[in-house]
Parts: structure tokens; sequence; C-alpha cells
């Protein structure tokens, strides 16, 4: 049997789709059609489904990938290592990222291995977009700020935020921190806040988190983006919640105040996310290595 089967094979797997398979190996649709049938014909059976969008795999599709799988990966990863052996980034490494995480944290930590020969693209935008491109082979890594549920991705807890209650001085004056502590939200309901969404994410898991209850009431300013939302808190548009890592330096140096310390802050979890076996492609080893070891001192 072809090994250059197996690996369209996978391919078309992996991404449920022959199209995605085809743009993730470089080849035309066509091409990965015909060398599917090609397998299927040889093994006598049929691999997968035709669906309205994308390809499902049938029972005989799913056995064959398990034993397949790990023994194509293995060979594909001798093969990058053989192409590249001068340097890990033959080719450029397409990255996905929140906009405020990979601004101010990833590609600081990245900026050594530019010099090395890394040649970065990066995407900005929702994790949901990035995990779908990823599984397209549109990306060689994402960092997704929701735990991925496609089979056809690997993923591994890479840093946590640390989400806090934050306004300009001139609303901490008005806030009586004490009742707030004991009374909770309630004491906000006047208070304008602001949020990067309409249906406010982060203030409502601390709300949630914290206070055990919804914000009430709609947000004063929406604007979608935390670098905005912070500029605007340090303006003195109201309260917001941020993550710390974007507003440590506002509250170091005092252009914004924590108005709640709490033992449990709330918390969420980032994953770095890439499909199975290409983390073995020495370039995307070594900048998804590199970002677990500076993820350490954040």
């Amino acid at each position: 049997m072809d090994l250059s089967l197996l690996r369209i094979f996978l391919a078309a797997y992996r991404s449920g789709s022959l199209t995605a398979a085809a743009r993730q190996l470089g080849l035309s649709q066509p091409t990965v059609t015909a060398q599917i049938r090609t397998l299927e014909e040889q093994l006598g059976l049929q691999l997968f489904r035709r669906l309205p969008r994308g390809v499902a795999p049938t029972s005989v599709a799913d056995e064959l990938a398990v034993e397949t799988a790990p023994h194509v990966d293995a060979l594909n990863a001798i093969a990058e290592r053989g192409l590249s052996r001068q340097t890990p980034f033959s080719r450029p490494l397409h990255l996905g990222g929140p906009a405020e995480l990979t601004g101010t944290r990833v590609l600081p930590a990245l900026a050594p291995l530019v010099e090395q020969g890394l040649r970065l693209r990066i995407t900005l935008g929702l994790a949901e977009d990035l995990l779908a491109g990823l599984s397209e082979g549109r990306f060689d890594l994402v960092v997704s700020t929701v735990r991925p549920r496609d089979r056809n991705i690997t993923a591994v807890p890479f840093t946590d935020e640390e989400f806090v209650l934050v306004a300009a001085p001139s609303w901490a004056e008005r806030v009586d921190t004490a009742r707030l502590a004991q009374e909770g939200a309630a004491c906000l309901r006047n208070v304008p806040l602001i949020s990067y969404a309409e249906d406010m994410p982060l203030i409502r898991r601390y709300w949630r988190t914290v206070f055990h209850t919804r914000p009430a009431g709609s947000p004063a300013v929406v604007v979608p983006d935390l670098r905005a939302v912070l500029a605007a808190a340090v303006a003195g548009a109201g309260v917001t919640v941020l993550p710390t890592y974007l507003c440590a330096a506002e509250l170091a140096s005092g252009h914004l105040v924590r108005l709640l310390d709490v033992e449990v802050p709330p918390l969420n979890t980032l994953f770095l996310a890439v499909r199975p076996g290409s983390e073995e492609n020495s370039g995307v080893g070594v900048v998804r290595s590199r970002l677990l070891m500076q993820a350490r001192l954040w």
C-alpha cells in the first residue's frame, strides 16, 4: 500500500473534509478525491460517506486510522527533520490566538526565536474560528481560550488567566469596598460597567464566581478589544473585569485600583493546540516548548 495514500487518508479523516485535506497537503481537491477512491478500491471497502458538507468516516476508516496514524505521523516527523536539519524553521509558522494575550505575552516570548530564523504569520481572533482553522490546516498552532473538543486537535494547558475587578481611582473612591466585600454586587448596581461584548462574558464570569449572581442591566460601554476596555477604565469610564496580565502595570502605578481581594479569584485556563503529530515537526515543537517554558514566568 502506497504510504502517500495513507497520509492523504489521515488528513481527510482528521479534518472531516476532502477540501480541507487538499489545502493542508498542498494538493488539489480532485487529486485527494481520486486518491481516497484508489485506497478504497485497494481495500475493497468504503472509508467515507459523502455529506453535503465534508465527509463522515465509516467504522472501517476508524479502525484504519487507529492502526496507521502513529506510524504515519512518526514517518512524517522523520521526513520533516530530514528536510530541515540546518534550521527547524524551514517555513513560516502560522499561529493564531486572542489579540491581547498574543500581543502582550506570546509575541515577546517568541522574539528571541526570530533571530534564529523563525518566521511568524499571526492571525488574531476568537477561539472557535481559530480552532476551526487549525483543524482545516490553516494554522500550525493556536492559543485557545477554550478547551478544544475536536478529535483532530491535540491540546495541553498553557497558562491561567486570573481576573480582577478594577476601576480608576475616581470611581474607586465612590465604591464602598468594605460594603462591597460584605454585600456583593448590589453595591455596584448604579456603577457603569465596561465590557468587550454586550453579554459581558468576563463580568458575568466574575459575578457568578465571586458574587454568585448574574450582573444586572447592560454595560455602559461595549468595545470589542480588552486593550480598549483597559484604556476606558483608566480614563474613568467605569468599572470592569480584566485579566491581571493585561492591567498589571496600571495596578502597580495606581492608574487602576483593585476593588476586591478574593481568596479564590476567577480563572480561565488557556490551551496550546496543534494537530495530532504536528508537534513532532521541529519548528512547531520548538515554538510550543518555548511558549510552555515562558508561560511559567507569567
